[in-house]
This record gives structure tokens, sequence and C-alpha cells, in this order.
């Protein structure tokens, strides 16, 4: 067993509520999310100001979905991309629970779920886990303000108008968080910040792998291993790397999920909120309706910035592992 696997015995997913924004509810799983967006600014003056509103939306959906009202969470898990994780900590000013703020790129969904089981096992604890982006407060921060009109390249990705929250607490549910996995950075030497598949596979696999040993597990063993945004570029390297048919079976993707081919995001989505929205609206209930019984979601995240970036160095990664399990409510 790995001490950087915690396994748990009762740590129940209680409550789930996805959102989305005008192209994600366009996309596959917008008739399934709990709430899409109309207009991605959702009547707030800033983009950044409309990522707070999402967050705090997430939370008290993912509270009122586990019967619990918002008062009754003692700790909210979240996190952003944007510095200083202002929508967490906005979100927090508005919702006024306790709250820590993560920060693992678009990792952060699968490190707060992890965090909220640790807190809940073997207490009374209520916890709400969550991460939250948007396209057009991400994209200016990371890349260029969409204004400017850039070229996306083919191996771009779309960072996510969406937000994902799970209600977690001691106990047994019809899903069980039955472990979490804590990533190491691995830096494959990537330079190019349009195509983050390329660098975050290599991170996604060494998560899987040691997560696959310390569980005593097989890949068989799983209806589905979804990583979060490697997209297409990312998922194709990374079924390379594990030169396994069983799992090239299994496997799938957040940021290709979320996405019709036809949608011009290129390599697929990414972000905090597509793994988040894509677990809480998509994977969660699959789960609770018995048609997965087992699932592994790495979410993957490229550890940069634009400082980084402009000094010339290489863009880093980690991808932290949480599995899912199919239990009695």
């Amino acid at each position: 067993m790995s001490a950087s696997t915690r396994h748990f015995e009762h740590v129940a997913v209680v409550g789930h509520f996805a959102i989305g924004g005008v192209r994600e509810g366009q996309g596959p799983l917008g008739p399934i999310f709990d709430h899409i967006w109309r207009d991605d600014l959702a009547g707030e003056r800033t983009w950044e100001a409309a990522e707070g509103k999402m967050a705090v939306q997430a939370v008290e959906g993912a509270a009122h979905g586990a019967g619990w009202q918002l008062g009754d969470v003692d700790v909210v898990v979240g996190g952003d991309l944007l510095d200083q994780l202002v929508s967490t900590n906005f979100a927090a000013r508005q919702h006024q629970q306790p709250t820590l703020g993560v920060f693992a790129a678009c990792a952060s969904f699968a490190e707060a779920v992890g965090l909220a089981g640790l807190w809940c096992e073997g207490g009374s604890a209520r916890a709400v886990a969550g991460a939250w982006s948007h396209h057009l407060a991400v994209e200016r921060q990371f890349r260029f303000p969409i204004e400017f009109g850039y070229q996306r390249t083919p191996t771009a990705s779309w960072t996510a108008t969406a937000a994902g929250a799970l209600a977690v607490t001691p106990g047994s549910g019809r899903v069980q968080l039955r472990a979490f996995t804590v990533g190491r950075v691995v830096d494959p030497g990537s330079t190019d910040p349009m195509d983050m598949g390329t660098a975050m596979a290599p991170a996604a696999w060494d998560s899987l792998q040691r997560h696959l040993r310390a569980v005593d597990g097989d890949w068989g063993q799983y209806d589905r291993v979804f990583t979060g945004d490697l997209g297409v570029v990312g998922s194709a390297i990374l079924c390379d790397l594990a030169h396994d048919d069983t799992f090239s079976r299994v496997h799938d993707d957040c940021g290709r999920s979320l996405y019709r081919p036809d949608q011009d995001v290129h390599n697929g989505g990414s972000g905090t909120g597509c793994v988040a929205a894509v677990v809480a609206g998509h994977i969660v209930p699959r789960i609770e309706a018995g048609d997965w019984r087992r699932v592994l979601v790495a979410a993957t995240g490229a550890l940069f910035s634009p400082t980084s970036y402009q000094q010339g160095e290489s863009i880093p990664a980690v991808a932290h592992v949480i599995e899912l399990q199919a239990g009695r409510s």
C-alpha cells in the first residue's frame, strides 16, 4: 500500500450539481446538467464575477442535492484558475461557509474531493468539494483576451465555462469515494501553452499506474477510467504510454466528452470546471443509476503561469486520482 494513496471505508457522495455555460449547454452533456446558463455573463459586470457566481451556485446546488441547507456545510473545498483563487474566495465571501482553497490547475477538482474525503473520514463532517472556470476570464489570463482574435492552433484546448461540486459525508450511499491518490509533478519538457495534452499525459499515466498498484487492481475492474482534460491529443499519447488494449477500451476523457466534434473546440475542453462538471453531471449520475459500478478519474493540471512561460520555463504537470464506486443507499 502506498502512503500517497488513501483508502476510504465509509465516505459517501450524497449530492452533486453541475453547471454549464452557453457552449457547454450545446454539447452532448448539456441536457443532463443541472443548470445551463443562457448568458455567460449571468447578469454580472465581469467574467470573473460570473465565475464567482457559478461557484456559489455549484456549492449551493450540491448541498441542496444532499438535502442540506447551506449552513449545514462544515467545509467547502474548492479551486479555480484565476490569480489568488479569486472566484473561490469571492464566492466564499458570499456563501460564508468555512473554505479551503486549493490549486492544482485543472487537477484541482480531484484534489478538492480527496481532501474532502480526508476531512470526513472517521468523523461527522459535511463537506462540499468543487471547482469552476470561465472561458473568457481564464483565457485572457493564460493566453490572450478573446477580443484579440488570435488564431487557435489545432492542439489548443477550450477552457470550459462550467462548474461541478459534490457533497461528501461519512457513511454509506449510492456512490462511495473509495480512494484518493496524490499525484507527483512530472515535467516532460513541453513548452507550448497551446498544447496542454502533450504536457499532461505523462503525469496522468504516472498517477494512474501508482493508483492501480496501491489498490492492487487491474484495468479490467473499471467500467471507465476518465482523464481530466487531455483532449484528443493527450488521450492518444496516454494510450500509447499504456500500450494496453484493456486500458484503451475503458479510457475516456472529460475534455472530449464535454463538446461535440463540430463545436470547433479543437483538442477538447479544459479548465478546472471541465472535469468537475463532467464528474458531477455525468459520471456520478451514471454510477447512481447502476450503469457503472467502478470509475477512476485522473484530473490533470498544467502547472504554469504567464510569468513562468515568458521566462522560458517548461510546463510541468500533475494528476490527482479519485476512485468512485457504487454503494448501497
